[in-house]
């Protein structure tokens, strides 16, 4: 019975496609770029074939996921506007007259038929293999990064996107009814989430109460989002905060709550591998799969281009032995000589610290030792040793009594003699040049595509939620290069 679904039985009105839906839309472009069958291939087990009533295609189900990346809308909306849009209905397999599904089938759809699938490696693998085929990728670099994503279940960040969300709506509003201002409630000045609750209910109650506004689509769209994010705020109020998500450091100074999402990208701005992990992982220690997972999607290798923090002694060790060049400059402070429990600290390359295996950044460190006069130097990193009494981990880590707890790095190690070489050559400075092309990915993943916080809760769902993002930004550059 699934197996039907997968053909359709064209209308008499199926013309109308042709006639309606230019040649260079957007969606039509993807439809006839890429053959969606292996998402069949991939979820038919999560079905029963032969009992119950005929279930709605599991290709449909996920171009309504990826429509719902693509124009950042709501699940109500996105089935909304596959009523009336001939595009969306084009897009979908669905002929002209056919009626949409239920916006709860969405949810179901995530979390039974795409539960425990590898989304993310899955939809990737698609795109770089496109991209080769077509002969897209030229270049043997892979530029390597990673991104910050807020968790959903932080209070300010919660009211942060229920202004965001508001605000949108009020502008949309007073874009076809400047006057309409002096209808609006007061907005509330408060850090307090229960009061933003109240003051976007009565947002969405003044607005409803005004069909000749609330029944503008774009009004409406605006109006259902804001909708989903209060929904969503009000039933994990009383929970615990994402239990998968941890707080990771911008800077010194600066944290975040949430997740971070590593990933891989050719010179010609595909991206080939991603890892998400929760917001406190360093960034070096996913290089190796990284480069495993590009190279398993058929990308050959021979440069990596990125910052400091992938310049560790183990990732040179990996790089020199596949005859790969590193375009990452060393930092005293990660690579050079010997380090006590490598494998347990990470170095945090935007704090400019260390963080031990419990989570713990840094508060300070001190260089020790004289420059330019045969001495070796050390990094010392000191750490709340407060913390450190009280800290699950401590055993083996932190000597009872202990006044201090520090971590030492040695800076002078004959491993990086070459690197330092390699970073002052012409092949390294054009390279390094590149960098930037991840940068401008990581801000289009977030500002076209909402990457710059979480849809929904656990670390599950950010990887589906990351795999959908960067499987549309791969199929719009794989357009813009054919």
């Amino acid at each position: 019975m699934l197996l039907q679904q997968q053909t359709i039985a064209f209308s008499e009105h199926s013309s109308l496609y042709d006639l309606i839906i230019p040649k260079n839309n957007l969606l039509r472009k993807i439809n006839d770029l890429i053959d969606f069958s292996f998402i069949y291939d991939e979820l038919l087990n999560k079905y029963c074939t032969n009992n119950g009533r005929m279930a709605e295609s599991p290709v449909r189900m996920f171009k309504y996921l990826l429509l719902k990346t693509i124009y950042t809308v709501s699940d109500v909306d996105v089935v909304e506007r596959s009523r009336y849009d001939m595009s969306f209905k084009y897009f979908l397999d669905m002929n002209p007259e056919d009626d949409v599904i239920d916006p709860s089938s969405l949810t179901k759809f995530r979390k039974l038929r795409l539960k425990d699938t590898d989304l993310l490696n899955l939809l990737i693998n698609k795109t770089v293999t496109i991209a080769v085929e077509k002969g897209i990728i030229r270049s043997r670099s892979i530029i390597v990064d990673a991104t910050h994503t807020l968790s959903r279940s932080n209070p300010f960040s919660v009211i942060e996107a229920l202004r965001e969300r508001s605000r949108l709506l009020r502008k949309t509003v007073y874009a076809f009814d400047d006057e309409f201002k002096e209808r609006m409630p007061q907005k509330n000045t408060d850090n307090e989430l229960e009061k933003e609750l109240t003051y976007c209910k009565e947002l969405e109650k003044r607005i409803e109460n005004e069909p000749s506004i609330s029944s503008i689509p774009a009004v409406k769209e605006k109006l259902n989002l804001l909708k989903e994010t209060v929904e969503d705020a009000q039933e994990n109020l009383t929970l615990s905060k994402d239990t998968d998500a941890k707080t990771g450091h911008k800077s010194a100074d600066s944290s975040f709550f949430g997740y971070k999402t590593h990933f891989a990208m050719t010179e010609e701005r595909i991206i080939t591998a991603a890892v998400v992990t929760s917001g406190e992982k360093g960034d070096g220690p996913e290089l190796p799969k990284l480069l495993g997972v590009s190279q398993e999607n058929g990308v050959d290798v021979d440069t990596i281009i990125g910052d400091a923090a992938y310049s560790g002694k183990e990732n040179l060790k990996i790089a020199n032995g596949q005859n790969i060049k590193m375009v990452a400059r060393l930092n005293p402070s990660i690579t050079q000589g010997f380090r006590k429990d490598e494998d347990r600290f990470d170095y945090n390359k935007d704090a400019d610290r260390f963080v031990c295996p419990a989570g713990q950044l840094a508060i300070r460190k001190a260089r020790q030792g004289k420059k330019n006069i045969g001495e070796n130097q050390v990094d010392t990193y000191y750490f709340d040793v407060e913390k450190c009494k009280s800290c699950a981990l401590k055993e083996g880590c932190y000597k009872e009594g202990a006044k201090t707890k520090t971590y030492s790095v040695s800076i002078k190690s004959e491993l990086h003699q070459d690197q330092m070489a390699f970073q002052e050559t012409e092949y390294y400075k054009e390279k390094a040049k590149h960098r930037y092309k991840i940068e401008a990915k990581n801000s289009e993943l977030k500002n076209a595509h909402g990457y710059n916080r979480a849809v929904s809760y656990g670390i599950d769902n950010m990887q589906m939620q990351g795999a959908m993002a960067i499987f549309t930004v791969n199929l719009k550059r794989i357009l813009k290069l054919t």
